[in-house]
């Protein structure tokens, strides 16, 4: 199996993002005030470059940044930096500091919907059918688009049932070339590409346009959709995209564990490799819309199982901002209930408190073994071994193997994993190393990555 694949920038062979929410992260406002002025916070992410650096991390992935009315995404303008981040100046001084450390820079585009508030949908409100940007947006007019008098607001398409984030009509020329104006002028001044937020709402049709168009200008930019469930690889092909979300293996990766189930694990990465056989999809434990990973699992000790498995299988990876930490928290279906997921971080990583260093660690061990094999980024699984408590799989691509072996046994296990060799990562004594009866002796619930 290839490890790039051929609508991908070569680049992202070697990609691993943090990915991080910059309203919360700079610890913004709810909402702007009206006619607010700058508030240059961008610079507070600058300050956590090196940490990014000292992780092993290549690549940061940006939350909204744009104009918004409060969350980032219910946008206003999407050709300006948010006043409580900053402006322009600020964005390239951010981009500034990723180049000088060698990191991507990854822009979060909502192009699905826009706030009430975006001058296109309030120039509908005052004007009527007869704005200029009624063809933006899906409208349905009372009494039909003759009767209108001022004052009178329109029915509209929305987003899942919010009424505040109003959907646009993709399939409009004039958005598509709004859309087209945004994604290339952000390419130009230093980002390296989109995640496209809540793909799954816009037709693939729209997408594989707009990448036409975008690689036109800029034929190295990264376009991963946000896909939380359906057929992954036909989105991506139908889309022209290099990649979506991996939703499917996140689930199975915490499921699996607070069930002790590793068959379900199992599963997953039977799926996984459908997947990679046709793109490499963008993989993660963690997100800003959902549960903290150390949250989510009923033993926080199993942390170390789930981030194995992130960092061996096929993909490209992305670490939260804080699970590296170990931060905990919560999401909760109301109003606000992202915000324990989103917290506001200090100056600086020396002003952290808490107890995350061993898990910071972890991270830079696991890390750094997938920098020295890069070809795992495209590799499939194998299972050597299976029950409920316990799996063995290799790693394979390009004629390189790993083993990988988990157990959530509470007691030592020996676990069969046919030509296991030296250890890697882990703590763990292999018996019979190279050969095809191997054996991996593990402590309780342990874990081990071994040559092969």
């Amino acid at each position: 199996m290839d490890t790039t694949r051929s609508s991908e920038p070569e680049w992202v062979q070697d990609a691993i993002w943090w990915h991080v929410y910059p309203l919360g992260f700079v610890g913004a406002e709810a909402s702007p005030e009206p006619g607010q002025e700058v508030a240059h916070r961008l610079g507070h992410l600058v300050g956590w470059l090196d940490h990014v650096v000292e992780l092993g991390l290549s690549g940061i992935a940006l939350g909204p940044v744009f104009a918004s009315q409060t969350h980032g995404y219910d946008t206003t303008d999407h050709l300006r930096i948010d006043p409580r981040l900053g402006d322009d100046d600020d964005f390239d001084a951010l981009v500034a500091g990723c180049r000088e450390r060698g990191l991507r820079l990854l822009l979060d585009g909502v192009f699905n919907h826009v706030g009430r508030g975006h001058p296109a949908f309030q120039a509908v409100l005052e004007h009527g059918p007869q704005a200029e940007t009624a063809s933006w947006f899906r409208l349905r007019w009372p009494g039909g688009a003759d009767a209108w008098q001022p004052g009178t607001e329109p029915d509209y398409d929305d987003f899942e049932g919010h009424r505040h984030l109003v959907a646009l009509d993709t399939g409009s020329p004039q958005v598509l070339d709004h859309l087209t104006e945004v994604m290339v002028h952000w390419l130009d001044r230093g980002a390296d590409g989109w995640r496209l937020d809540a793909a799954y709402a816009v037709p693939t049709r729209t997408w594989a346009e707009l990448a036409r168009r975008v690689r036109e200008r800029h034929p190295t930019a990264y376009l991963m959709g946000e896909l939380i469930q359906g057929d992954y690889p036909s989105f991506v092909r139908e889309a022209g995209i290099d990649a979506v979300t991996q939703y499917e293996l996140w689930k199975g990766i915490w499921s699996s564990l607070n069930d002790t189930n590793l068959f379900e694990l199992e599963s997953a990465l039977g799926r996984h490799n459908t997947f990679l056989e046709e793109f490499v999809p963008y993989t993660f434990v963690g997100n800003h819309d959902v549960t903290r990973i150390a949250s989510r699992l009923e033993d926080v000790a199993l942390l170390e199982h789930a981030l194995v498995v992130l960092f061996t299988v096929g993909g490209t990876p992305s670490v939260y901002a804080g699970d590296e930490l170990a931060f905990r928290g919560t999401k909760e279906e109301r109003e606000g209930g992202d915000d324990a997921v989103r917290p506001q971080f200090p100056d600086t990583p020396a002003d952290l408190t808490g107890d995350g260093q061993e898990t910071f660690r972890l991270h830079q061990e696991l890390v750094g073994l997938r920098r020295r094999h890069r070809w795992l980024h495209g590799a499939s699984t194998t299972t050597l071994h299976l029950t409920n408590e316990q799996l063995a799989y290799e790693v394979s691509a390009e004629g390189q193997r790993l083993v990988v072996v988990l157990s959530l046994e509470t007691d030592e296990v020996e676990v069969p994993a046919a030509r296991a060799g030296e250890l890697l990562a882990g703590d763990a004594d292999v018996l019979g190393a190279g050969t095809d009866d191997a054996r991996v002796r593990l402590r309780p619930r342990g874990w081990a990555v071994l040559s092969g």
